[in-house]
């Protein structure tokens, strides 16, 4: 293909290509051309035009495909605007001869080209198909002439109408659609089509839209709404046009004439009206949906200001359509119904998509008004005396469907603006409740469910009138029993309100369940009371029930005995009893027995699906017994029919269907006597003689596979007009689906979201559901009966004739699909194989049946046949009749099914499992694609091909080139007329694409070939008109990216998605999407870099509505966003809108923010409440834009203008991602100076923290706003903000926060959260916050801090109550949850005001701190303690409540038995599922702080009221110990901690030691913080020390902890806890110890017990030992970390040589705090018992110490050989080692442990290991010094230490040496001499050596100064210890080597300032040895004058230096040396 990338064509490459690969050249080469031409000189391009032009013409004669024409098209139109235009008219007349080309870009034709010329030319056309194509492709021709020319083509204006005109109303659908394109193009300029011409355009568009298709309504929709909105708007043109008097059309008109459209249809004014006199003129659907689409554009054109202005005009005409006035819209209860679904389209598309909240809250006042005046019309009528005249009065009626579509419109009004519209509500003026309430016994049953379900729409959108509304109506229907409107409608209502209940998540009161079921019992009693009132209160009873049904098993558990008890009465006994009330009765009482029957079938249907929890084997035992009675009636309900009448009918057919639906749900076994009977009255119902309609459109879509739904009509895919465009697809005769059709389907869930049920009508759901049916009974039944059925059922379709047979036709072969489908899905088998043969008939059949649905649904069971006989042979078998069929077969019909079957057959048993099949497949699929005479074959086979390329995966790897070529080549050459064919090659084209997969991303020039022909299919699929052919474009180039995203050109992609992204096809708008998302989790910025490109460089904006040149693709994306209804759009847009932030919102910082906060700010709008704001203006918006991409004009920067809530609520939550994304990000987003900084450095830096003031004011907004949801965001994000910001200290003033500013916004945000009207969540989550807030310390001023504190105060008051006082609005779970969430809230701000006074309490030595720091903050940190202490009575009361609840809810199911009946404290009994979440998601701050109160008394019971409190209050701590049974008795205060203690021990080691994989990291710390706080007193530590079991079950639990949660904090937690159950143990075995000798003081001491673990033997016993269980834990805690202490793992046993390492700051804090536990340990045991651990403990220590004795700088250990060190000493200095049972074994195993420090020296394998000296050594010291002599004294061991200190004295480095005299020093001066002697013997000389050295060298660095300090200091201890005789010589040899250090005057003026230290310190040092020994000292200056000299002379200077000098300077420096080294030298 590269050499098709040249200026002219290479004509040598193109000659030796293949016909395919020619056409892939031409069209190349072309697309290439276009871009160089337009990037080439002019010179260049003049000097080659000519050859150019000819090849170009050439081509043309070669007849090129429609792509390429196009392409020749465009660069034969460029080539002329750049080059010369010479030739023009040349080419044009060559051009005209050739007319069917199309001439694309008209830049260069001359104006006076007049296009009748073509026309005339056009009809010497060949063929009918090329004549349409010929129109199609003019009238795009003429679209593009226009385009160019603009207004200098006004003369040609009137003929291009004339001929638009009978284009519009062509036969084929896209020359229709070319048609109205043209003449959207042509309205720009010729003003006659908007004024004078305007009532002809009408009719011409509405002309057009009978028998036309959804494109066609789209395309014609949008030019008649287009031109409408023209007229309205346009301005009068200035006097050059004052020849055409233009007159000015007014809105009335204008509605007038789309009235007339909808309401007359195409047939012209005239005619009509002698129509209409005759009655026989009906509109075609077709008209009305295409009028209904041209109303909304018409408004959309107009805008939503437009709208706001005129919405009451407007409102009333759209609601007149369906008056009486116009009886003919309204004629049938079909046509009534449809006019309806228009209507509300229309209201849904205008006010739903147009009008911002406040417009829409204004237009809900308007409605009502409406709904107002039409109901005082009814009370007119309804108040008229006469009873006659009014039950026959028409008027009643006339308004009803006016009426139905206002409520429908109110209630999806409603439904849209959540709790926005909560002021709507309360303004009474408007009143919007009393209205719909008003019209609930209107006469019409249509407007009283429409009524019903908008009282549904406002409870599900605003909860808190969910229960007064339910009341309101239970109340009337009570009161109003007697008449039978209010009967049926405030059943309806309470039934509506029930359904509602599933979507509010605080429900309703439990209670409301009791009463609801009481009534409808009534309401069933007193039916037969009254026979006026009976069917209605039968209706309405059931109705209640199987309402009630929905709320779930926890509310109809308590009711289903009597439902049962009802259920059974309801039908007779036995047969007997059957057949005597058929002879019994008359119409009227049959009638509402029936009535009754379905509805009590309906109840159960509803109890089956609702309440599956409660399908017990009992109850479905009960549940049966009525169930062969029904079966029984099902069978005489022909017999009924005939004696009484065809008023039954109806009824008749909704009982039949109430069974189906019944049985459909039940399990088959339940009804398995009845099988065969129901099987008969299925096959009856399914081929009965009085069926008129074949509703194929909604029995078949289920049973065909969805993909191939696509083949057939658009109507079938999703698209914006579903809604309407659905009574075109059921056909003429079919009612679309409506309430009134089954009533019992306003309670259930619907599917799609908040649009009204639509249930079809009895007469065809009850086929739906036989069909249904039929597929499981037939499944069950025996095999005899089942082909005895087949058989039948194939008859009764042999002796139907005409339509008729079509019918039964479909029935039967949908029960056959339906019965196979369940075979396949439950893997059954189809039986013997005489069954094959009927069933192959009836398939057969219908693949040859006219109707395209059914053949789809045929080639679906003709797979699924195959799959359930499941023989190799029979699927052969299927396969070769296919082929001989397609091979025989010349019609359409025939060819088309069984391609479809053959794709369906690889489809269900991939690639049928050979290959020759799959060859055989493909070249018989390669040749019906290429039949051109049939567009529907070539669609069928292409999409049959795509689902064989799709399932033989790589077995289709030898077809992929031939397919591929195929592809390309009709790509190339079907005209794009048939976008059906161009959709399923893109369908093939995708298909191929994931077959090739990541092999796309190859180098080599096969696949590199496949991969540019696959990308030049997608090239040729964009440049199509048709918008699914472009969606199909979309995801192919999708898939491409995924595999090879190198070779997609990202920047043209991304052009072609923005473009697309308002499209009008919703399926298009799915691919954009679902591609944007893919693409933006790669490579995010490239994509909105080249967004933002495209927008800038585009002269005109790429989509009207998404304004990305402003406000960048994100922007576009929120108002796409805010207008888009779809749910799968909604969530891919969110997505993508996620994905672009988690990549970008670093980097662009202030652009997300200010997105977010212009879509925020429309919160700011409504709200009453005002921002207190106290930040600076200025300071917020400083360089805000300089990175920004927007201008800063505001009306148009704004991403939508007025978004709704949901876009807030989303917009909210970006803004805590924002923060999130920061968090991962570089430090300055939290660090203000630092930020502040870099900003200053580069203005381009920008950081979160700069944006602290907006991002308080966007949570304020949000949290302040009507909105419950954008509330809750709100507080969320505050909360996040606040704990990410809390610790951030102001610069400018030290000691203060940042926060603290915003202390205003704060307690403004949080204020109207606690108001009574709050929603229980909202005040939860505000709770939350207010702890938070004070929690973080943001604000230390205790009256600023009054101002949140008192809000919780005040939520406390509130629920002290308990239970009962708190609102009754919603389910008591919802009370259970705000009560918890004030408690946590107390329950947070206690522990940190308790953990604030214990770090203030300790000593402030770390720190130094003013004074005034100190007083601020002790005094807030106290202060928090006492504003929680005046409650802490109140609070401790209630969170022990909770904790009990919280435990008896935990308990296991078993103990159900055993719980309180009436609930807990805070939960009822009947609510306790609901409860648990919220208990579980508060307990663990509650345990903690409760734990930490228990800890403050010290478990001392001092509460004066304890006695007495449980009269005064529900809760009181007394009761709470009790249970609720033994009220009388008290415990003794000893009993009452008792319980405390176990209660919280019992919920933390339950929760502990089965962690649920949703366990919270605070709830863990939370509940171990609890436990370290509860063993800080004595008395709990007592009672664990005392129950070892109690110890080691703790222990287990935390070892659990520890193995399954890697976080270190929490196994420090866990490790903390381990400790104190030691201490506990160890405390409890010295108080038995010690009382033991008490006791036995007198006897002796060998007969004492033992005490601790181990007794007398020495054993622990694993499970039973608490020793053993704590060295489990502390082996694994340390194996973790240092996985070479375990023998196992480094497979050998004993020391191993592995470097030493350095473990992270949190390994070594947990080896630290294992190693503290190990050393408590032998403590615990009996002197046995510790024999037994003592050699692990040592292993482990020494192990520790081994592995990690690192060298680190300036001779510093690391924490782990300190811990190790300390654990060493601990363990050494054990009682044990002395004890005398215990002595010889300890000394034998610490000698051992000794030997092993000292072999870590020695090189293991003959590799020197890098261990630290110092640390060894310090291990051998504290040996030294801790044990007793007899372990270190052996001489061995003290031989190999003293070598060790020597070799160590010899190592150069002086940090080693330091170290080295500093232990020495601690040995020497040890008080025993068989200790110290052998050391001081054997190493003082070579101190002495090393001084004398030193003396000689003289010290030139501090280091070596220090060292010559440390060994003067060894010698000086030596002479103080030495015996008399020894010490002359000491001090003999001491003297000389100070005294040479001494310096004379003048060397000391001149000396460096070390040696000055020098003499400092010797002189130090000789004053006080001199008065010390003065004797030796005398002896030693007498014998040596020169010293006493020097020595003299340096006494006799520093005495003058003192008279001149202060002596500060001197006193500074030594403390501090010696402070230095003292701290050294403290480790031991």
């Amino acid at each position: 293909m590269e050499l098709a990338h040249s200026l002219l064509l290479n004509e040598e490459a193109y000659n030796q290509l293949g016909e395919v690969q020619k056409a892939e050249f031409i069209f190349d080469w072309l697309r290439y051309l276009e871009k160089l031409l337009l990037a080439t000189s002019r010179s260049d391009v003049k000097e080659k035009q000519k050859t150019l032009v000819e090849q170009l013409l050439s081509l043309l004669n070669s007849s090129p495909g429609p792509p390429t024409r196009k392409l020749l098209a465009k660069n034969l139109g460029v080539l002329y605007s750049i080059g010369d235009t010479f030739s023009v008219y040349e080419t044009i007349d060559k051009c005209n001869d050739l007319i069917r080309s199309k001439d694309d870009s008209p830049s260069y034709l001359p104006t006076k080209l007049k296009p009748i010329m073509q026309f005339t030319i056009l009809d010497k056309s060949e063929s009918a198909e090329a004549k349409s194509q010929g129109r199609y492709e003019i009238m795009l021709s003429l679209q593009n002439i226009l385009n160019g020319l603009g207004a200098a083509a006004t003369p040609c204006h009137r003929d291009v109408y004339k001929a638009a005109k009978s284009c519009l109303t062509d036969r084929s659908m896209a020359v229709r659609c070319a048609a109205a394109k043209c003449l959207l193009e042509l309205q720009k300029e010729a003003i006659f089509m908007w004024s004078t011409d305007l009532d002809s355009v009408a009719t011409l568009c509405f002309k057009s839209f009978a028998g036309s298709n959804y494109d066609v309504r789209i395309s014609v929709s949008k030019l008649l709404g287009t031109v409408l909105a023209k007229a309205i708007i346009s301005k009068h043109p200035g006097a050059a046009v004052s020849r055409q008097s233009i007159r000015r059309v007014s809105l009335e008109e204008v509605l007038e004439l789309l009235g007339t459209g909808f309401l007359r249809g195409s047939s012209g004014f005239l005619r009509a009206s002698g129509d209409m006199l005759k009655g026989t003129s009906s509109v075609s659907r077709d008209v009305r949906v295409g009028v209904t689409q041209a109303y909304v554009v018409f408004v959309s054109t107009l805008g939503g200001t437009w709208l706001e202005k005129n919405f009451a005009a407007f409102l009333s005409h759209i609601l007149s359509l369906v008056s009486q006035s116009h009886p003919k819209a309204t004629q049938t209860q079909t046509d009534a119904v449809c006019g309806r679904r228009c209507v509300s389209f229309i209201l849904r598309a205008t006010i739903g998509g147009l009008l911002g909240e406040k417009a829409q809250i204004a237009a809900a006042k308007d409605i009502c008004q409406a709904i107002w005046k039409l109901k005082k019309v009814v009370d007119a009528v309804m108040n008229d005396g006469n009873v006659e005249t009014r039950v026959g009065s028409t008027d009643a009626t006339a308004s009803q469907h006016m009426l139905v579509c206002a409520l429908q419109e109110l209630g999806n009004l409603l439904y849209s603006l959540g709790t926005t519209a909560a002021p709507l509500l309360q303004d009474s003026s408007a009143g919007i409740l009393d209205s719909v309430i008003s019209v609930i016994q209107h006469p019409s049953i249509s407007v009283r469910l429409a009524a019903a379900w908008c009282l549904h729409c406002i409870a599900v959108a605003l909860p808190s009138y969910l229960t007064p509304l339910l009341d309101r109506c239970l109340e009337r229907l009570t009161i109003l029993k007697s008449s039978p409107e209010a009967v049926t409608g405030f059943s309806f209502a309470v039934a509506a309100l029930l359904g509602a209940v599933k979507h509010c998540p605080l429900g309703i009161p439990h209670g409301k369940g009791k009463i609801i079921m009481t009534l409808a019992e009534d309401l069933l009693c007193s039916a037969v009371q009254n026979s006026r009132l009976s069917a209605q209160r039968t209706q309405a009873g059931w109705l209640l029930i199987a309402a009630l049904m929905t709320l779930g098993p926890a509310v109809v558990s308590h009711h289903l005995g009597r439902v049962l008890l009802l259920w059974k009465c309801v039908f007779p006994v036995s047969p007997k009893d059957l057949e005597t009330e058929k002879s019994r009765g008359d119409s009227f009482t049959w009638q509402v027995t029936l009535e009754g029957r379905a509805g009590a079938l309906c109840a159960i249907k509803s109890f089956v699906s609702h309440c599956g929890d409660l399908l017990t084997e009992e109850v479905i035992q009960r549940l049966l017994p009525p169930l062969p009675c029904a079966v029984d009636l099902l069978t005489q309900l022909s017999s009924v029919l005939k004696t009484y009448g065809s008023t039954l009918k109806t009824p008749s057919v909704v009982y039949r269907q109430r069974l189906y639906e019944l049985l459909i749900l039940l399990p088959p076994e339940t009804y398995e006597g009845n099988l065969c009977t129901i099987l008969k009255e299925l096959a009856a119902d399914l081929t009965a003689s009085d069926i008129q309609v074949a509703a194929s459109a909604f029995l078949l879509p289920p049973l065909c596979h969805q993909d191939d739904l696509v083949i057939l009509s658009p109507l079938l895919q999703e698209t914006d007009h579903r809604f309407i465009e659905e009574q075109l697809l059921l056909g003429n005769g079919i009612a679309c689906g409506s309430l009134e059709y089954d009533p019992y389907s306003i309670y259930e869930k619907d599917v799609e979201g908040d649009s009204v049920p639509k249930p079809l009508p009895p007469i065809l759901s009850v086929i739906s559901s036989a069909v249904k049916l039929f597929g499981v009974v037939c499944a069950h039944v025996g095999e005899a009966q089942r082909l005895f059925i087949l058989e039948q059922l194939l008859d009764s379709i042999k002796h139907s004739k005409g339509a008729r047979q079509q019918i039964v036709q479909l029935h039967v072969v949908s029960s056959l699909s339906s019965f196979l489908k369940y075979l396949a899905v439950s893997k059954g088998n189809l039986g013997p194989e005489e069954m094959r043969r009927p069933a192959l008939a009836l398939v057969m059949g219908a693949l040859e049946s006219p109707n395209p649905l059914l053949r789809c649904a045929a080639a679906e069971a003709w797979a699924r046949l195959a799959q359930v006989v499941d023989d190799g042979a029979f699927t052969a078998t299927l396969a070769q009749v296919s082929f001989d069929k397609l091979k025989s077969a010349r019609d359409v019909v025939t060819r088309t099914g069984y391609s479809l079957a053959l794709g369906s057959l690889h489809r269900y048993l991939g690639g049928i499992s050979s290959s020759q099949h799959l060859n055989s497949c493909v070249g018989i699929l390669y040749t019906l694609s290429q039949d051109t005479t049939s567009p529907d074959v070539q669609t069928w086979a292409l999409h049959s091909l795509s689902l064989i390329i799709d399932s033989a995966g790589p077995l289709y790897h030898l077809h992929v080139e031939p397919t591929l070529s195929l592809i390309i080549m009709l790509l190339l050459n079907v005209p794009p007329t048939h976008a059906e064919v161009h959709q399923s090659l893109g369908r093939c084209l995708n298909a191929l694409i994931t077959t090739l997969g990541p092999e796309l991303q190859g180098n080599s020039t096969s696949i590199s070939t496949l991969r540019t022909s696959c990308l030049l299919g997608c090239a040729v699929m964009q440049d199509n008109t048709d918008c699914l052919v472009q969606a199909q474009a979309i995801s192919c180039l999708q898939q491409l990216h995924m595999f090879a995203p190198r070779h997609v050109n990202l920047s043209n992609l991304v052009s072609c998605l923005c473009v697309n992204l308002c499209s009008p096809y919703l399926l298009l708008r799915r691919a954009v999407l679902a591609c944007l998302r893919q693409l933006v989790q790669r490579e995010a910025a490239e994509v909105s870099e080249h967004a933002v490109m495209l927008a800038k460089d585009s002269r005109k904006e790429l989509t009207p509505d998404a304004n990305i040149r402003e406000v960048g693709l994100e922007g576009a994306l929120l108002t796409l966003l805010d207008k888009e209804t779809d749910q799968k759009l909604c969530h891919d847009i969110k997505e993508t809108l996620n994905h672009m932030l988690t990549s970008m919102a670093v980097d662009k910082l202030s652009f997300w923010l200010k997105l977010c906060k212009d879509v925020l700010a429309a919160s700011a709008d409504f709200t009453a409440v005002t921002c207190v704001d106290t930040m600076q203006e200025e300071e917020g918006d400083k360089g805000d834009d300089a990175s920004v991409l927007t201008t800063r004009n505001d009306d148009k920067s704004y991403p939508c203008t007025n978004p709704h809530w949901a876009t807030r609520v989303f917009a909210a939550e970006c803004v805590c991602r924002i923060i999130n994304q920061c968090e991962n990000a570089h430090s300055a987003h939290f660090d203000i100076a630092l930020a502040q900084e870099m900003k200053k450095r580069d203005s381009r830096n920008d950081f979160l923290v700069l944006h602290l003031a907006d991002l308080i004011r966007m949570a304020f907004m949000a949290a302040t706003d009507h909105s419950d949801q954008l509330r809750l965001s709100g507080l969320e994000t505050l909360l996040v903000v606040i704990r990410r910001f809390a610790a951030i200290p102001e610069p400018e003033f030290p000691g203060h926060v940042i926060l603290e500013q915003y202390q205003a916004n704060v307690g403004a945000a949080l204020r109207p959260a606690f108001t009574s009207e709050t929603p229980p969540d909202v005040t939860a989550k505000a709770c939350q916050v207010c702890s938070a807030w004070i929690a973080s310390g943001v604000v230390s001023d205790l009256n600023d801090l009054r101002r949140v504190h008192q809000l919780l105060v005040s939520s406390l008051t509130k629920i002290q109550a308990g239970k009962e006082a708190l609102s009754h609005l919603y389910n008591e779970s919802a009370s259970t949850m705000e009560i918890l969430a004030v408690l946590k809230a107390w329950a947070e701000v206690y522990v940190i005001a308790v953990e604030r006074h214990k770090s203030h309490r300790e000593p402030l030595k770390t720190t130094t701190c003013s004074e005034e720091s100190v007083r601020n903050g002790s005094y807030s940190s106290d202060g928090l303690l006492d504003l929680v202490h005046t409650d802490l009575g109140t609070l401790s009361r209630l969170w022990l409540a909770a904790l009990q609840d919280f435990a008896l809810l935990t308990l296991p199911a078993e103990f159900a038995s055993q719980l309180p009946v009436e609930g807990g404290a805070f939960y009822t009994a009947e609510t306790s599922e609901n409860a648990k979440l919220h208990y579980y998601n508060s307990w663990a701050l509650i345990l903690h702080a409760t734990a930490l109160w228990l800890t403050s008394t010290g478990f001392v019971v001092a509460d004066p009221d304890e006695g007495a409190s449980h009269l005064s209050r529900p809760v009181t701590p007394t009761s709470m110990c009790q249970g609720s049974s033994s009220g009388a008795t008290v415990k003794s205060p000893e009993d009452v901690c008792t319980d405390r203690f176990h209660l919280i021990l019992g919920i933390s080691v339950e929760f502990l030691c089965s962690l649920r994989s949703d366990a919270t990291m605070e709830s863990i710390t939370a509940c171990l913080h609890a436990l370290q706080a509860l063993l800080d007193v004595p008395w709990p530590r007592s009672k664990i020390g005392s129950d070892q079991d109690l110890g080691i079950e703790l222990l287990n639990v935390l070892h659990r902890v520890i193995l399954t949660r890697e976080s270190p904090s929490i196994q420090l937690a866990s490790l903390e806890v381990v400790r104190q159950i030691i201490c506990a143990a160890q405390e409890h075995v010295k108080e038995k110890r010690r009382s033991a000798e008490v006791d036995d003081g007198a006897a002796e001491k060998e007969t004492l017990p033992e005490f601790g673990e181990g007794k007398d033997t020495g054993g622990l016993v694993p499970g039973k030992s608490l020793v053993f269980a704590t060295l489990e834990l502390c082996v694994c805690i340390l194996v973790r970390q240092l996985p070479e202490l375990n023998p196992k793992l480094t497979g050998s046993p004993g020391v191993k040589a592995t470097k030493p390492q350095v473990l992270s700051e949190d390994g070594s804090r947990l080896v630290s705090a294992a190693l503290v536990i190990l050393s408590e340990l032998p403590a615990v045991c009996s002197p046995e018992g510790s024999i037994s651990i003592l050699p692990t403990i040592l292993y482990l220590t020494i192990g520790v110490l081994r592995e990690t004795a690192v060298k680190l700088p300036g001779g510093q250990l690391s924490s782990t050989v300190a811990a190790s060190l300390q654990a060493l000493k601990g363990i050494l200095s054990s009682p044990m080692a002395r004890a005398e049972k215990s002595h010889t074994a300890w000394t034998d195993l610490l000698r051992s442990a000794l030997t092993t420090i000292l072999d870590c020296w020695d090189p293991v394998d003959g590799t020197h290991q890098e261990l630290d000296e110092i640390s060894l050594l310090t291990a051998i010291t504290v040996f030294i010094l801790s044990t007793s002599p007899e372990v270190t004294t052996i001489p061995c061991l003290q031989k190999r230490c003293i070598e060790k200190f020597k070799a160590t004295l010899e190592i150069k480095d002086p940090v080693v040496q330091i170290k080295t005299y500093q232990l020495l020093l601690s040995i020497f001066q040890y008080p025993n001499p068989a200790v110290s002697y052998p050391y001081i013997y054997s190493l003082v000389s070579s101190i002495v050596e090393k001084l004398q050295e030193i003396d000689k060298r003289k010290p030139e660095d501090t280091t070596e100064l220090q060292i010559f300090q440390e060994g003067i200091k060894v010698l000086e201890a030596l002479v103080t210890i030495a015996e008399e005789q020894h010490r002359s010589q000491l001090v003999a040899c001491l003297l000389p080597i100070l005294i040479s250090f001494l310096l004379d005057d003048n060397a000391l003026g001149s000396a460096t300032s070390i040696m000055k230290n020098l003499h400092d310190f010797a002189l130090q040092n000789l004053m006080q040895i001199g008065p010390q020994y003065s004797s030796v000292f005398k002896n030693v200056m007498a014998s040596s004058p020169a010293l006493k000299a020097r020595l003299e002379a340096a006494i006799k200077g520093n005495q003058e230096n003192v008279k001149v000098k202060i002596p500060a300077p001197k006193h500074t420096k030594n403390p501090g040396k010696n402070a230095s080294i003292q701290l050294k030298t403290n480790f031991l």
